[in-house]
């Protein structure tokens, strides 16, 4: 769903960049806090299974919502607003709940002899995430490209996810009967914030020196909680506060769906054998993570460890950081190229100007005024238009220009008001044996949005009704009516059907490239008959979306290093009793990591370029900084989990110990 909800914000809700940059990052934020909530009812009421099954149902029900609220005839802005942000908030609860029961509940399925078999199995699991992410971020852009209500259909795009969420729920309960669930453990989060607050407030209470000092300060919960707990939640803190500096790394994973998707769309997706949608990009990651995972674990790994290298899990999420370091310094190059292909925009005190001819004879135009009297030398031929925009200087916000016209033995003057930091087009046409002009503002976002639009200018004396698709029309008035701008799919338009009071015809309009705005002169040539003739206002995309594919490359490859172990170092740190707790720690890390994309969208104020290489710069601080953590750090092993009563067993038997009581104690 998350493949075209940053299109969505922006084309259908019409929120600019950084808004819908910065509510894209509130809802995955809010997707990744909620699981705090997951855990608890989890480990202290329902169980993992019951969780997930409930709080799927509320999944489901947020993308119904949410499919409502992309339809068109359903109300006006704030009513698909509203519903948008309801529908939203429930898929944010749902997939918060059940992210962190999922995993764990998979793990509970496995014994602790099978440890190895539990780590094959979270490489699987996250294998399996990225299988339906390769499929889903494939084909939920072409649902989205489907043309219902005359614009894009993101209503089908937000339903046909929620109808798989349904038949996942199905598949998942029909296993019911044959998984391992272990009950519930009490209120595991509660007890773990009541023994840290007792602890401090107890070791604040007796600060005197006189009072012997304790080897921890959770001993300092000695007199209310029981051992057993407080050594469990000391392997916890020591795996969160290891956790401090994981944020800054999903602050740059998750910006592929926002930022990257934004760059995307400024691109040319014609790839030659296929074309690319922006929103479609994204498909490189679960691509490249179902390749990544095997040949990390085949191949890299052990040609890592037959050189005798000890590649910790900490070392592979530390590695995982600098390739991300590296991800957006890549990004940050390609977005500087893009800007350098990108035509400059009109500053304060300044427009720019094209003259288009549509006389039957060359008209030579000349600015009056000391400034910018130098401009527009060359005389314009019939049919044809200025090579490239003019700029004019104004002397206030805004200001009236006067033209010098010649044409023939004609001498004409004109005058036209302007905006300062606007696009305009000067039209000349025939006016009987004379000529007159007309000042057309063209549209500012055509540069930035990256959309194919067009425009018309009619010369009949007929107003013509122009069907760009099955749901797409537009009516231009007759003798030089200028449309609106359009946006229209890429692609070829061989035969665009019209038609006048009296008469239907067809016009080629060709090739309608990515970000290229069009303007097509309707013409009537005695030979030729009715004819379109084509000008480009603003040149197409230029660099191809391809570009994108290293730094694609090397985020993905940090991912597989750091979050497929990350999750497998969080279960085996984690005491049995806190398994869950622990998962939603480590998915709270990737809630603050948007947060920091949140903050930065809104009040950083820099270009993109510099806000890549911002992210970049800052990951790889934060990667010295968990470097450091980390050698510090000891490994909890097993055994170090056990209770006292575990270890006397164990010491009295020692291996004489049968496979019953080590099923049972397990």
């Amino acid at each position: 769903m998350k493949a075209v909800l940053i299109l969505y914000f922006l084309y259908f809700l019409h929120w600019n960049e950084d808004t819908s940059t910065s509510i894209y990052h509130a809802f995955s934020s809010l997707c990744y806090f909620t699981p705090i909530l997951g855990a608890a009812i989890a480990d202290s009421w329902l169980g993992k299974f019951k969780t997930i099954i409930y709080l799927s149902l509320v999944y489901v029900l947020g993308h119904v919502i949410k499919s409502l609220g992309a339809l068109p005839i359903l109300g006006g802005q704030v009513v698909h607003t509203v519903l948008s942000l309801v529908g939203l908030s429930l898929i944010a609860l749902g997939t918060g709940g059940i992210k962190p029961c999922v995993a764990a509940f998979g793990g509970d399925q496995f014994e602790e002899k099978h440890a190895e078999e539990r780590t094959r199995y979270f490489s699987v699991f996250y294998l399996s995430i990225n299988a339906g992410s390769l499929i889903s971020t494939f084909i939920t852009p072409m649902l989205r490209d489907v043309q219902c209500f005359g614009e894009d259909c993101y209503a089908l795009a937000f339903g046909v996810p929620g109808l798989l969420m349904v038949i996942a729920l199905v598949v998942f309960a029909m296993g019911s009967k044959i998984y391992n669930k272990p009950p519930p453990e009490g209120n595991i989060v509660a007890q773990v914030f009541k023994c840290i607050w007792f602890a401090i407030s107890n070791r604040f209470k007796n600060r005197s020196g006189d009072i012997p000092k304790r080897q921890h300060w959770l001993d300092w919960a000695a007199e209310k909680y029981p051992k057993q707990l407080i050594m469990d939640v000391k392997a916890l803190t020591r795996v969160l506060f290891l956790y401090i500096p994981l944020p800054m790394f999903w602050a740059l994973l998750d910006q592929q769906g926002s930022r990257w998707t934004l760059q995307a769309i400024r691109m040319n997706g014609n790839l030659g054998f296929f074309v690319l949608q922006p929103d479609q990009m994204q498909v490189l990651n679960p691509l490249l993570v179902l390749i990544f995972i095997p040949l990390f674990d085949f191949v890299i790994y052990r040609l890592v460890s037959k050189c005798g290298i000890n590649f910790s899990s900490l070392r592979k999420m530390a590695v995982g950081m600098i390739l991300a370091c590296l991800a957006f310094a890549v990004a940050a190059a390609v977005e500087i190229k893009i800007n350098e292909m990108t035509p400059a925009q009109p500053g304060p005190q300044e427009v720019f100007l094209q003259v288009l001819n549509l006389a039957d004879d060359e008209v030579k135009v000349t600015v009056v005024g000391n400034e910018n009297d130098s401009l527009l030398i060359e005389s314009i031929k019939s049919f044809q238009k200025t090579p490239q925009y003019s700029k004019l200087h104004l002397k206030t916000k805004s200001q009236n220009f006067h033209f010098h016209l010649k044409y023939h033995n004609l001498s004409l003057y004109t005058e036209h008001s302007v905006q300062e930091m606007n696009w305009y087009s000067l039209v000349i046409r025939e006016d009987g044996n004379s000529i007159s002009s007309m000042m057309v503002k063209d549209t500012e976002s055509k540069t930035t949005n990256g959309m194919t639009t067009v425009r018309f200018v009619n010369t009949l004396h007929k107003g013509v009704n122009i069907s760009l698709s099955k749901d797409t029309s537009l009516n231009v008035g007759e003798d030089y009516g200028v449309s609106a701008y359009r946006t229209v799919q890429r692609g070829e338009y061989p035969a665009v059907h019209c038609r006048t009071e009296d008469k239907n015809f067809s016009l080629n309009l060709g090739l309608l490239d990515f970000g290229a705005a069009y303007l097509f002169v309707i013409t009537n040539n005695t030979n030729q008959g009715l004819q379109a003739w084509k000008t480009e206002d603003i040149p197409a995309n230029k660099m191809s979306i391809a570009w994108q594919l290293p730094q694609y490359a090397l985020v993905t490859a940090g991912e597989v290093m750091f979050s497929v172990t990350g999750l497998e170092f969080s279960y085996s740190q984690a005491p049995s009793s806190m398994k869950s707790v622990l998962q939603a720690a480590w998915l709270l890390t990737i809630a603050v990591g948007n947060i920091i994309v949140l903050v930065v969208a809104q009040f950083s104020g820099l270009v993109q370029w510099a806000e890549f290489i911002l992210f970049s710069c800052l990951l790889l601080v934060i990667c010295l900084i968990f470097s450091i953590m980390g050698y510090y750090y000891v490994p909890v092993k097993t055994e170090d989990m056990q209770g006292p009563g575990d270890k006397q067993i164990s010491h009295i038997q020692g291996n004489m110990i049968n496979l019953e009581t080590k099923k049972t104690k397990l």
